[in-house]
């Protein structure tokens, strides 16, 4: 809820009230509800505070507990709550108006170091011990929130964004080229594999699921948890499995709309938004409060150009959703007159460093401005959903086919087959055949060469930083994951820390400038476990790709979307569309990128891979170049270049 900073001095040095006062002046650029610090000689703590929970209103931060000898700063919402309050035995009077950063100081205080295996939600935190002169502090397990450091022989800095370690002296801004080499070789939305560095060699980030410890002038960082991902939950029947799986996606919805504010929530025409909103908006009802949702559709002059199975202008399914669900207030916007390229600037200024996610950026910060003059404080998601609660792709029910060949499981089949049958109106004729040649078919022999996404990086660069070699360790080759199997993907997935960071960088910096946190239930840490606990023919039972949500949602969506298996929402659709008025510019950005030898990006691009995709686009701006792995690499060599301009 807020923006942290602080210092610790190793050696007797007093801490500049400069330093100090730069630390914080950088912050003004986010709104805050509250800005206080505190220090002693050599500790200074800051917050830069945004009160979005009941608890939080009139909060101050930092926070010093006198009786324990702690003081506190936080970015920080707890989810469990009533559960650490039982544990901790806090009284019944306190438990409504306790801010959750005095809930973390009081779980600290009991468990000490091992105090983050007890906290779920979304947070960043430090804690000064003053009895043992110690700094202790912590990032949620999937990185929803950020916190960046500095360290040297005499001092540790700390701060959710980059920008404010460099207000002071001795922190230079110098490229770090190792994130540099990963940024351009993984050819996914991720970003690096080192989840320690940054684009800076000065300035480190604490890894998602791990704390730190400042003490005696050492720094010292440990990974406090991993997800297990055995299949284990045995229950009697599909319904048995169904009602479980909304008990705990209830709660974890319930959790997430704790705000003193309106709620409002992203919703799309699929399973995983329409969930959230599905269950959000009743349990708003009931506290007299109407949801709030946000639809991106593309401008009135976009002509669909999509195959039949993509749905661009999704307005249909939504409205259904809306309808059915009842007690919404329902958003669509356009946001005529915004592209892509307009915000690449704005956005290398929010994200502090190159990024990826070039054609989602001006309905994102759209969304994100509208909601915040509505007096959103919570926004809602499903961004992870396809990997929780609607895991089970058609090529997993594939799998599970060819799985019940091999084992001779004629019967089971032959009933999985039938349902499929009726949902798909096809018949077994066809189908047998084709899952009998997939049962013969290795899937890691089914990708080809020709698919593979052109290397951007210089050779000769990707050779100085070893960096291919590192992204294999990390299961990444040229076309990104390296997938053998789904089930064992997954299970990796949970644990590849790289895989969470981008969002939660991403959020964190929206959320200050906006004063609105992003929320996913998707994402929650109990609904993660749950769903990884469950059989995988939950997931493609019944002749359904994404089978357990689609049965579990059975009411609570409306058919036309829980049912719905044959096209799917492309968000974005509109992008070459918008950039027509822009595209002569575009192009000669390019070619003077291209052209600026005075520039450092050739020696970290392939400049052939960048000469041959700007041959590739053409002159005329064509709407499937949104498909194609050339307006990718376009794309990213303009933001990276515009970003290293920051160095001339």
């Amino acid at each position: 809820m807020s923006a942290i900073t602080g210092i610790v001095h190793f050696n007797e040095q007093p801490i500049s009230t400069v330093d100090c006062n730069s630390l914080m002046t950088s912050f003004q650029r986010y709104p805050a509800d509250r800005i206080d610090t505190w220090e002693d000689n050599r500790v200074f703590l800051g917050c830069h505070t945004q009160w979005i929970t009941p608890e939080s209103l009139g909060e101050s931060l930092p926070f010093h507990d006198y009786e324990r000898q702690l003081v506190i700063t936080a970015d920080a919402i707890i989810d469990n709550r009533e559960e650490l309050f039982d544990l901790l035995q806090v009284n019944k009077d306190h438990r409504k108006i306790m801010p959750d950063s005095h809930l973390i100081l009081l779980t600290y205080s009991k468990w000490e170091e091992t105090a983050p295996r007890y906290l779920q939600g979304e947070y960043s935190f430090m804690i000064w011990d003053e009895r043992k002169k110690k700094m202790f502090g912590a990032r949620d397990f999937s990185g929803a929130r950020t916190l960046y450091f500095h360290q040297d022989v005499s001092r540790f800095v700390f701060s959710t964004t980059i920008e404010p370690l460099f207000t002071l002296p001795t922190i230079n801004k110098t490229l770090n080229e190792h994130w540099l080499a990963e940024y351009l070789a993984i050819p996914t939305m991720v970003e690096a594999v080192d989840m320690m560095g940054t684009v800076y060699k000065s300035v480190y980030q604490l890894p998602p699921a791990h704390s730190i410890t400042v003490e005696n002038g050492k720094v010292s960082l440990k990974r406090y948890m991993t997800i297990e991902t055995q299949d284990n939950l045995k229950l009697n029947s599909n319904k048995e499995y169904e009602e479980a799986f909304r008990n705990v996606f209830q709660k974890a919805v319930k959790q997430r709309i704790r705000t003193h504010g309106e709620v409002g929530s992203h919703l799309s025409g699929g399973l995983d938004s329409g969930s959230v909103v599905s269950f959000a908006a009743g349990m708003l009802q009931k506290e007299n409060k109407q949801l709030h949702s946000f639809s991106y559709v593309p401008v009135d002059s976009y002509k669909d150009w999509t195959p039949n199975y993509y749905d661009a202008d999704e307005r249909s399914f939504i409205k259904e959703t809306v309808s059915h669900i009842g007690n919404i207030e329902d958003n669509y916007l356009s946001f005529g007159g915004r592209d892509s390229l307009t915000e690449v600037d704005g956005f290398i200024d929010l994200m502090e460093m190159p990024y990826k996610f070039f054609e989602n950026t001006f309905w994102l910060k759209g969304i994100n401005e509208i909601a915040s003059e509505k007096g959103i404080k919570v926004m809602l998601n499903g961004s992870r959903g396809n990997h929780s609660i609607s895991w089970g792709s058609m090529t997993m029910t594939y799998n599970y086919y060819v799985k019940l060949m091999k084992q001779l499981r004629w019967i089971r089949l032959y009933q999985e087959l039938d349902a499929y049958c009726r949902n798909f109106r096809t018949g077994k004729s066809v189908m047998l055949p084709f899952i009998a040649k997939r049962t013969f078919l290795s899937l890691s022999d089914t990708g080809s060469e020709d698919n593979k996404f052109p290397v951007l990086i210089n050779p000769s660069f990707a050779e100085k930083t070893k960096v291919f070699e590192k992204l294999y360790d990390c299961g990444i080759d040229q076309n990104g994951l390296i997938i053998n199997n789904l089930t064992d993907y997954r299970r990796k997935y949970y644990n590849q820390l790289f895989a969470w960071n981008k969002s939660g960088v991403a959020n964190t910096k929206m959320s200050l400038r906006y004063a609105m946190w992003d929320r996913d239930p998707t994402n929650d840490i109990n609904v993660i476990r749950f769903c990884l606990s469950v059989p995988e023919k939950q997931y493609v039972t019944d002749g359904m790709e994404r089978s357990l949500i689609r049965r579990a949602m059975k009411g609570f969506l409306p058919e036309k979307i829980r049912l719905n298996q044959t096209s799917r929402g492309l968000q974005g659709a509109d992008v070459i569309h918008r950039m027509k008025g822009k595209w002569k510019s575009f192009l000669n950005e390019l070619h003077a990128i291209d052209n600026d030898n005075d520039s450092s990006i050739h020696s970290f691009i392939n400049k052939n891979v960048f000469k041959e995709a700007l041959t590739g686009i053409g002159e005329e701006p064509r709407p499937d170049l949104i498909f194609k792995d050339e307006f990718k690499i376009l794309t990213r060599s303009l933001i990276l270049y515009r970003f290293l301009q920051q160095f001339k």
